[in-house]
């Protein structure tokens, strides 16, 4: 989100410094790894689709922009108990917006996808516009505009605090400190700490993902396999093709915080997802190629926070994006960059107000 934001307020024209604590393309926060999902018909909640469609068509404008290909469509497969959110909320988003999808009775699933199978009550929807963004590659695009736009970058420069003063906006890193008119905070996991004083109801959770090399590759290729979410007894998982097939769990994960998470992935994580590969894509189970840890930085509803500071509209901040915001970030950038110049902006964000939380900044 931040390099988003960068992006969107340099190509306005006007002059930004971005920090990062850490190199470009770390792999310490949220957003590493080559690939994450991109859909429409949202299940967690319909009034992110617009937000989502706003995001298509800005990944597609980065792609004509920097003559990069960031966002692979493949169709998108859902999985579950027909009464599931996966199932439900994919309707409901679909029918509100108009969005194409369609139901998959459980008999089709196999010969409509041959690398899935289902049993129990288990359907599925499909949606066709569904896909796959690069996302290193869409970080390192959003950096390299940036730049040519005129952006500062400084990596390796950790933020240790922020305050007002006569000049401005103060903004004290381990290295040097900044006066500024305006600032944008998009900290991941290190919101609650760089917040502290907003009272923020977050939580950092370690989410493990597994890259198998399938036993039967034709069926998980990138031309014939959907990026994928299972919601089954097992627990509730997420993967598409990537370096062969990716998975990971969406719905567990042990409470940390960013600088004492464990970042190997155990046996008995590697074996969990190797049971739901066996049941439900049982050509996909072969030798683990990789492993790869993330951080989700939760709210308690799951939506993501995007905001002015209670006590200074000067200040901006996104946080608490849940595990599933990566997609939404150039119109994440936009309304930041939207609310720390001009206060306010045209995209329907009211819903991701941290006035949901009445304690918040009291």
């Amino acid at each position: 989100m931040g390099s988003a934001a960068l992006y969107e307020l340099a190509r306005r024209g006007l002059r930004v410094l971005g920090l990062d604590a850490f190199e470009q393309g770390h792999a310490r926060g949220s957003s590493h790894g080559t690939s994450r999902a991109i859909r429409k018909a949202y299940f967690q909640a319909p009034e992110y689709v617009p937000l989502v469609e706003r995001a298509y068509t800005a990944w597609q404008r980065l792609e004509a922009e920097s003559g990069e290909a960031l966002l692979r469509v493949t169709g998108s497969l859902l999985l579950g108990a027909p009464e599931s959110q996966f199932i439900a909320g994919t309707i409901s988003s679909g029918t509100r917006f108009g969005l194409p999808f369609e139901v998959v009775a459980q008999a089709e699933v196999s010969q409509r996808f041959p690398g899935f199978r289902l049993d129990g009550d288990l359907t599925a929807v499909f949606e066709p516009s569904g896909g796959v963004l690069h996302a290193e590659r869409c970080l390192a695009t959003l950096l390299a505009l940036a730049d040519g736009y005129g952006a500062q970058m400084h990596h390796g420069e950790a933020v240790r605090q922020w305050a007002v003063d006569r000049a401005g906006l103060r903004v004290q890193t381990d290295v040097a400190s900044y006066t500024t008119d305006r600032l944008i905070v998009t900290a991941g996991p290190w919101a609650g700490s760089i917040l502290f004083e907003l009272g923020l109801p977050l939580s950092v959770r370690r989410v493990v993902n597994i890259f198998v090399a399938p036993t039967r590759p034709e069926l998980y290729a990138p031309e014939s396999c959907p990026t994928y979410a299972i919601a089954v007894p097992e627990g509730e998982y997420y993967g598409m093709p990537d370096h062969g097939l990716k998975i990971g769990r969406h719905d567990v994960g042990e409470v940390c915080t960013p600088d004492t998470v464990r970042r190997g992935v155990d046996a008995e994580e590697i074996a969990m997802f190797m049971g739901v590969l066996e049941r439900y894509l049982p050509g996909a189970r072969g030798q683990v190629t990789a492993t790869l840890t993330c951080l989700y930085t939760m709210t308690p509803d799951k939506n993501f926070v995007v905001d002015k500071h209670p006590h200074d509209s000067r200040v901006v901040y996104a946080c608490g994006f849940s595990g599933h915001g990566f997609k939404f970030a150039p119109v994440i950038g936009e309304v930041l960059a939207d609310l720390a110049v001009d206060g306010r902006t045209n995209q329907p964000v009211a819903f991701l107000s941290a006035a949901r939380f009445t304690h918040v900044g009291a």
